[in-house]
């Protein structure tokens, strides 16, 4: 008997693989998501009693390869459509590289599925979308709360986006650079929803942030001259060496000046430093390269107060010249009142109201500002405003641990 957590795992990391598979081998990229989602039923009903099969990743594509026919098949029920639906299975398809095998990166299914659901008759934010959803496993709520927008104006553009998927043809692109931006941004918000789960009991969704890595990593061997793929794995790397200090002893959130460095995983620090220091010498810096060095520069600091926050600083101006979007200006805010003082921040904080006020990070912020400044009262008051905006339970508990610290009398 396995364990529903060790069940729900396996499902996860396979889910996109057997996908993939299902598309290179029978194209209908709608009917293969329906197939792989009866199949991930089918297992998540079976396997915690029976236990998990050898090969987890065959068991799923036979299962859904069955499905997939008889779909087909009932679609159009003529005897030529049935036939070459049949004639669609080869014999070894119900097979699959048993656990370990190396496959070549072209031979990446996850891959393959990642840039084609990049492609380029697609808008940037369909692109984003049907990844997350395809590759990445997150549900419609979670995407849509990625992007700040409705779960049903979420759902229609997932749905448009397989719509105009469906019959491309299914592998390598001829040209990889017009679907790179699209590619690089969905590794980026698959990543960050692994690293900082938007939603849930969890502060991380584990297998999220290994899978944007080790994608990643495939899409840097196939560049390895790109410097911004270089440079995003930097940052993936950089980000995810704190991983293990991130909490406390009872899965409290511990903000970065509070982790205990010695748990930061140095070996990871070290290749994402070589990496983004080798991209930044040969390139002109790109967005990824910047976000990648402020984070070397947070982890090469021995502690919080030796970090040199001017540095970022200088590197977060150069940032917002290229990107010049909220976030990145909010956290470019964090390190103008690091340097200029607390006040200094608030002040460039509101020039951010009308795009980020109904988001909690910029509550968050605001309220971190206020408490440096000496305004607990206020300070107490944008915690609890922002605990009540994030939908992440251990986000809520810091928030609101934060506010009763500053309660009259605690």
């Amino acid at each position: 008997m396995s364990r529903p957590t060790e069940v729900e795992d396996l499902l996860r990391t396979h889910a996109p693989q057997v996908l993939g598979a299902l598309v290179r081998r029978y194209g209908h990229f709608d009917a293969a998501e329906d197939a792989v989602q009866e199949a991930l039923l089918a297992a998540a009903r079976q396997w915690p009693a029976d236990g998990v099969p050898v090969n987890p990743r065959g068991w799923l594509i036979k299962v859904a390869a069955r499905r997939l026919v008889d779909a087909l098949r009932a679609e159009d029920a003529r005897r030529r459509r049935e036939e070459r639906a049949e004639a669609l299975l080869p014999r070894d398809a119900l097979t699959a590289p048993p656990p370990g095998a190396d496959r070549a990166p072209r031979e990446d299914d996850t891959l393959a599925l990642l840039f084609l659901c990049c492609h380029p008759r697609l808008t940037p934010q369909a692109q984003i979308a049907l990844t997350l959803r395809a590759v990445g496993g997150l549900t419609t709520a979670e995407i849509a709360r990625a992007h700040l927008v409705p779960e049903a104006t979420m759902a229609q553009r997932v749905s448009r986006a397989k719509a105009k998927v469906r019959g491309v043809r299914f592998g390598r692109p001829d040209t990889w650079a017009e679907r790179l931006p699209a590619v690089l941004q969905t590794l980026y918000l698959i990543f960050n929803e692994g690293y900082t789960a938007t939603s849930g009991a969890h502060l991380q969704r584990r297998d999220l942030a290994d899978e944007a890595i080790r994608l990643t990593r495939t899409v840097h061997r196939l560049l390895p001259q790109d410097a911004e793929v270089a440079g995003l794995l930097a940052l993936m790397l950089l980000t995810d060496a704190r991983r293990a200090a991130r909490s406390g002893p009872h899965g409290e959130l511990l903000p970065l000046d509070e982790q205990d460095r010695d748990r930061w995983d140095r070996a990871a620090i070290a290749e994402g430093v070589a990496l983004v220091t080798e991209a930044l010498r040969a390139h002109t810096p790109g967005p990824y390269q910047l976000r990648a060095a402020i984070a070397a520069v947070h982890d090469e600091a021995p502690g919080a107060a030796d970090t040199d926050w001017a540095e970022i600083l200088g590197l977060y101006d150069v940032l917002v010249r290229l990107v010049p979007g909220p976030v990145e200006r909010l956290n470019r805010v964090v390190a103008v009142a690091m340097v200029r003082g607390p006040e200094a921040g608030l002040r460039e904080l509101d020039l951010l109201r009308p795009e980020l006020t109904d988001h909690h990070r910029w509550e968050s912020v605001r309220a971190h500002l206020l408490e440096r400044a000496g305004d607990a009262e206020a300070a107490r008051a944008a915690y609890e405003s922002a605990a009540a905006r994030t939908l992440s339970l251990p986000e809520q508990r810091y928030l609101r641990a934060r506010a009763a610290r500053l309660a009259p009398g605690a």
